[in-house]
């Protein structure tokens, strides 16, 4: 092949597809079912939502370009099968429903970290989707997208984040109406710097919650400690 035609085929193939990235790392998952595994953390730039208790404010801008060539080239040589694709909020980035598509080719077990408020239908089913739903502490709730929930399945999980008794209430509403427990698992996180853990678990256990109690335990191994 000479070099006009080199650049003919270029030009019909277009430029590489690219995403804007915060960090790539490998630790350990922190979160929801695949929590102990080795795993890398994908973490896309930027976030359509502000929560109140929202940990990674600093990937709300910034990011540097990366072909998505590159970042699987990452992820194999940082050498953990368990991949989770989160942000900021990913799916603001089009080209993420690729990027999930590539790294389950790849033969990676793939998650994907979800603010809810955005369309999940295009996300490879092999993907576990944990979808976050917002409650009134975080200062969202209107942005949860409802028609999210008829598509989650047994292989996604969906996440509340509890900063108050209220919270609880208005969460514990929303698993009855919807049924939630029945369709997936279902997750309840203390918020860190608003509710204590433990009051979290005594209302859980005496309500006798079909739900799973969780705290991030990244935070308790390595607090904030960047990369982690």
């Amino acid at each position: 092949m000479n070099a006009v035609t080199d650049a003919a085929t270029a030009s019909v193939a277009g430029p590489p597809e690219r995403l804007k990235l915060t960090e790539i790392f490998l630790s350990l998952q922190g979160e929801a079912r695949d929590a102990g595994w080795p795993t890398v953390f994908v973490r896309l730039t930027g976030c359509p939502l502000r929560c109140t208790y929202c940990d990674t404010t600093y990937s709300f801008h910034g990011g540097q370009w990366w072909e998505i060539d590159a970042i699987l080239a990452e992820v194999a040589r940082l050498g953990a099968k368990h991949v989770c694709v989160t942000g900021g909020e990913p799916l603001s980035q089009k080209r993420c429903l690729t990027l999930l598509e590539r790294l389950c080719n790849a033969g990676h077990v793939v998650s994907l970290e979800t603010s809810g408020a955005i369309d999940i239908a295009g996300v490879d089913p092999r993907v576990s989707r944990v979808l976050d739903i917002k409650t009134p502490g975080s200062g969202e709730v209107a942005r949860n997208r409802w028609a999210n929930l008829p598509l989650l399945t047994a292989h996604d999980q969906v996440k509340f984040v509890i900063c108050s008794r209220e919270d609880y209430d208005w969460s514990r509403d929303v698993l009855v109406q919807h049924r939630l427990h029945v369709v997936c698992d279902v997750l309840f996180s203390p918020s860190a710097t608003q509710l204590p853990a433990r009051t979290l678990a005594d209302w859980i256990v005496e309500d006798r919650l079909p739900v799973r109690f969780q705290m991030q335990l990244h935070k308790l191994l390595w607090g904030e400690e960047p990369g982690k």
